[in-house]
């Protein structure tokens, strides 16, 4: 294995690991080099779906997506996000996470590790942006973190559930009824710190997080406007200094520390074919 930086505010790129025949010192360097460097780009990888979750269950538990809609068909722990219908069917969801989020922040235990690998690469506009919630609360003001020590946030996956073609004609509060009851709004201290690193993490996010309030349990929007201003989360430029675009080669895997990042898919109004697969993992050895 070759380990190198890449070019950006964060990640490594690692040639020569096969995942297959990998040893166990070779899953415990991959699994430093994502809490170290919170993304890790394997070259050259030639997987099909039970190698992929293979390799997930190397890092930890695996974890199939709780929307069975998401689900790769023989494969249920593959996560499938896909524009292209397979003999006129469509498999997975298309346009998955065009919003700021970090992976299972809606439920009461998010994953620690996601792995990305995509199947059908786009010529251009392809990527994902990434902000390291780490370093994001280490730039704020000290107002903002004078402000936020306290609070709460409380997150749900309410605002971009993705409607299911079960759906259609249902009123939309009987949905909405359902997505609280299935997944009900979960809070968390604002401020957390990393399992692994022992960092502060700011976790919020512009997609999933609803509110944030004080000690008193009183809805702060000003101070939640702030903190997303101040993250990076609301430039539509995606100029912003937290901001990383990463990109990716067809056989490549991005496999990345799902705490530490918050992510958004980059997407066009055009878009050419795009499919990815995806396996979220539980480190339970790292807690």
């Amino acid at each position: 294995m070759k380990i190198t930086p890449q070019e950006g505010k964060f990640g490594v790129v690692i040639e020569g690991f096969d995942a297959p025949t990998a040893s166990a010192a070779d899953i415990e360097a991959l699994r430093a080099a994502v809490y170290v460097n919170k993304i890790a780009v394997l070259k050259n990888q030639e997987l099909d779906p039970r190698q992929f979750v293979a390799l997930g269950e190397r890092l930890g538990t695996v974890e199939p997506y709780y929307e069975p809609g998401y689900h790769h068909p023989e494969v249920k722990e593959v996560f499938v996000s896909s524009n292209v219908k397979e003999n006129g069917k469509q498999v997975g969801v298309p346009k998955t996470g065009k919003f700021w989020h970090s992976d299972y922040q809606f439920m009461p235990r998010p994953f620690d590790i996601t792995l990305i690998y995509p199947q059908v690469v786009p010529s251009k506009n392809r990527g994902t942006y990434f902000i390291n919630l780490a370093t994001a609360y280490e730039a704020l003001s000290e107002e903002l973190k004078l402000a936020v020590k306290e609070t709460t946030a409380t997150h749900s996956v309410r605002r971009y559930f993705k409607i299911r073609p079960t759906d259609v004609y249902r009123p939309i509060s009987e949905i909405i009824d359902e997505v609280d009851a299935k997944t009900p709004p979960v809070t968390s201290p604002t401020t957390v710190t990393h399992p692994v690193t022992g960092e502060t993490l700011l976790y919020i996010s512009e997609g999933f997080t609803l509110s944030v309030q004080d000690a008193d349990g009183i809805a702060r929007p000003d101070l939640l406007r702030a903190l997303l201003e101040a993250t990076g989360q609301l430039d539509q430029t995606f100029q912003h200094d937290n901001i990383h675009l990463q990109t990716f080669d067809k056989g490549d895997m991005l496999v990345w520390d799902n705490r530490s990042m918050i992510h958004r898919a980059l997407h066009t109004a055009t878009p050419e074919p795009a499919v990815s697969y995806r396996v979220t993992v539980y480190d339970d050895g790292n807690h």
